[in-house]
């Protein structure tokens, strides 16, 4: 009885951090569109409600990765997905109460860690390094480079293809393109970080013997659940990051846009094509930066993005640092 308690404690955790991440990583889907003016804030959320939905259904190999490549098999159970979810929770409203675009994934990653270990008393061989470094560690640093390089080459191309062309025939090109581009990347959103609550409920699921953990699939009502509680959150917003990515970080035009939308998209395509569950606001962040960076380097506010980079190094050792507070206290 208290095990099923404890379950529908993780699902119901799971959904409201599921919720908690459409608010707070909206900003990563439409920032570009509403900062540039291309779509009004709730023709943007609308769009990027419903493709997060999409993308959420479609795929499963980074939520795998989540139940599968992190911890070793055998150690979660229930009370160790709980802490980790409550942490992660918290981690993610510091930072949007902070306005700073944080990673709920990594967030996620981090806090497993840290309750795993900390609730096998300070046990570090009940983590999975392997997994961690090659499916977290390595997309961790990569995948932003790839973001701000991709970004900054398709940049310096759409600006050799264009540099002939009026501001204002480029801009009406540009702003019916940048629907497009911010389609694909709150498709992209949603395929990669939706899954990462479902594989902490599935996750638990298995822990707690309602599941055969002999094949890690991941239910169809749980799909379901996690892709709608990430399209309500995103329908409420995140209108803090949304300013810091959509106006403070560089001044933005629909050509910027859909260039840094389109080279973070592709970015995180990849990497959900891998199982690996990278951040889509760094992927993103770094695009913005990269299409900064290639109109002149004093586009880019470096000193907001200094305070991004800080974040994004803190995220996993403070989530990670955090569960470990709530197992000691649980567990004492």
């Amino acid at each position: 009885m208290l095990n099923s308690s404890i379950i529908i404690i993780v699902i119901l955790l799971a959904l409201g951090f599921d919720f908690i991440n459409g608010f707070h990583d909206t900003a990563n889907s439409i920032a570009t569109s509403i900062g540039t003016k291309v779509m009004t804030p709730m023709q943007a959320l609308g769009m990027a409600a419903v493709l997060n939905f999409v993308g959420a259904m479609l795929n499963t190999e980074v939520a795998k990765t989540i139940g599968t490549g992190i911890i070793n098999v055998g150690i979660a159970t229930p009370q160790i997905v709980a802490i980790a979810l409550v942490a992660a929770i918290i981690w993610n409203l510091i930072t949007w109460y902070l306005a700073i675009p944080s990673s709920s994934s990594h967030a996620l990653v981090g806090a497993l860690v840290g309750a795993s270990i900390t609730s096998h008393k300070l046990d570090f061989s009940v983590i999975n390094w392997t997994g961690f470094l090659d499916k977290i560690i390595i997309p961790l640093i990569s995948s932003p480079i790839f973001g701000l390089v991709i970004g900054f080459i398709f940049m310096l191309i759409l600006t050799w293809l264009f540099h002939k062309a009026t501001h204002k025939k480029v801009n009406g090109l540009f702003k019916k393109l940048q629907i497009c581009s911010a389609a694909l990347m709150a498709y992209s959103h949603g395929s990669n970080d939706a899954q990462k609550s479902m594989g902490v409920i599935t996750m638990a699921l298995i822990a707690g013997g309602l599941l055969d953990g002999r094949n890690f699939a991941i239910p169809l009502w749980v799909k379901i659940a996690c892709a709608i509680s990430m399209a309500l959150g995103t329908m409420t917003g995140g209108w803090k990051i949304i300013k810091t990515m959509g106006v403070n970080m560089i001044k933005l035009e629909p050509i910027d846009g859909f260039a840094a939308e389109t080279a973070a998209a592709l970015t995180i395509q990849v990497a959900t094509s891998l199982g690996a569950p990278v951040s889509t606001t760094h992927v993103i962040s770094s695009a913005i930066m990269g299409v900064g960076s290639c109109k002149r380097l004093s586009a880019v506010r470096w000193s907001l993005a200094r305070t991004i980079l800080v974040a994004w190094v803190l995220t996993i050792p403070c989530s990670a640092i955090i569960a470990s507070i709530i197992a000691f206290v649980f567990y004492h």
